[in-house]
């Protein structure tokens, strides 16, 4: 029953300003599934004769109108970071963290995120005659030089080293954005392309909406719940025809989009609240209560509205409800196993990529930048066999970043 100390003790700090622990393990665990799925996903989609739900529902077609579990993955990283904001944002405040400097934190923390997802979203279409970089040189060299800037090194005594390791990385990142070209479709050559913002910098975009929302407003109990409801409401409504923002405000400067993809954060910080936030809820009953009312809430809105469509790529509240409800219940049956009954052996291959994600985020790409044109011209890409490459692969990206969480190398902002 250790694990329901660990659930008082974070409600506790929460609610009356205490010290909570360093970690959730349920928290860490749910992070680790989902960035172990997504490794699979992402290297089984390059496998070919599969049946149709282990890709994403297709953009356009008779299958548009959908989703797969595969288009649960990007939501359940947003759905994650609402759950830890709470807890980050909290820790923060409790070692005397002034308004500035939680608010630089969570600038340069959106700031970061946006910058490795523009690196990550143009680096295979960096012209190597203009850069005068191979492509793989050039993408190695950012992301590389990314991990060494943000990666948190030990207190000892080799902090000249760890110092210079930081602005080598930051000169690295500044010299590939500098020398970085490409062509369009026009042979028009131009810098990056912000078209496209990948996965961590929609996640920074997302990030930063919920946190302008929720911190000024975090001291009120029920305040999640109606920004979410708010989000939610306004999502709706752009889908049935409220015009969007961005026709008058620049896309960059407006990270709320039309509430979808801040919805799915603020769903995660109302489940937060439920199972750590005292004022919300004491008991695991009335935690799995009122966890299991929210999920139902988000499913039968999910189905109210699915007259709007079931598409990840228009974010539709349909969507987003349904992928915050799996979220939800999830997360309930983890923290029952994990936190509750103290069951956590079988997740220890799970707990490094959840408590280092962001390298073990950036691992896969540095190894296809590296030599995946080598690994997929050598291994099956097509049936049972190409989806067991892709267990092979996700096991041995875990594996790395189990060894290097030990080895003391991580990544955090």
């Amino acid at each position: 029953m250790a694990g329901v100390g660990v659930s008082a003790v974070a409600a506790r700090a929460q609610a009356f300003n205490e010290p909570r622990p360093a970690r959730i393990q349920s928290i860490d665990i749910f992070r680790g599934l989902t960035i172990a799925v997504m490794i699979f996903v992402n290297d089984v989609s390059a496998v070919k004769g599969l049946p149709w739900w282990t890709y994403h529902m297709d953009a356009q077609g008779p299958r548009a109108n959908g989703m797969t579990y595969v288009d649960v993955v990007f939501p359940s990283f947003l759905f994650i970071v609402g759950m830890a904001i709470p807890l980050a944002i909290g820790r923060r405040l409790q070692q005397g963290v002034s308004q500035a400097r939680l608010w630089g934190h969570i600038l340069l923390r959106s700031l970061s995120l946006v910058v490795l997802g523009l690196i990550l979203a143009n680096a295979w279409d960096a012209d190597s005659k203009l850069t005068g970089v191979p492509m793989r040189v050039w993408a190695v060299m950012a992301v590389g030089g990314a991990i060494l800037f943000l990666a948190a090194y030990p207190r000892d005594r080799r902090q000249t080293l760890y110092r210079v390791l930081k602005y080598v990385g930051l000169a690295l990142v500044v010299v590939a954005l500098a020398i970085y070209r490409t062509r369009d479709r026009a042979g028009q050559v131009h810098w990056l392309d912000f078209g496209y913002w990948e996965i961590l910098g929609l996640i920074g975009r997302a990030y930063l909406a919920a946190c302008i929302l929720y911190v000024p407003l975090r001291r009120w109990t029920w305040s999640p719940v109606a920004l979410w409801a708010g989000l939610s409401t306004w999502n709706i409504a752009f889908r049935m025809g409220l015009p969007p923002v961005q026709k008058f405000v620049p896309y960059a400067l407006w990270p709320f989009d039309s509430g979808e993809l801040p919805s799915i954060v603020m769903a995660g910080i109302v489940t937060y609240s439920i199972f750590f936030d005292e004022r919300v809820a004491r008991t695991f009953r009335k935690k799995a209560a009122l966890a299991a009312g929210f999920a139902a809430v988000l499913f039968a809105l999910g189905r109210a509205f699915s007259f709007l469509g079931i598409s990840k790529n228009e974010a539709t509240p349909t969507w987003c409800f349904y992928c915050c409800g799996i979220g939800v219940l999830l997360f309930l049956a983890l923290h029952w196993v994990v936190d509750i009954r103290g069951w956590r052996k079988w997740a220890a291959f799970l707990r490094p990529a959840g408590s280092n994600t962001l390298l073990t985020y950036l691992l896969p790409d540095l190894f296809y930048f590296c030599i995946g044109f080598l690994y997929l011209a050598v291994m099956p890409n097509h049936g049972w066999a190409g989806v067991a490459r892709s267990v092979g692969f996700t096991a041995f990206i875990l594996g790395i970043s189990a060894l290097l969480t030990r080895k003391g190398v991580r990544v955090q902002l």
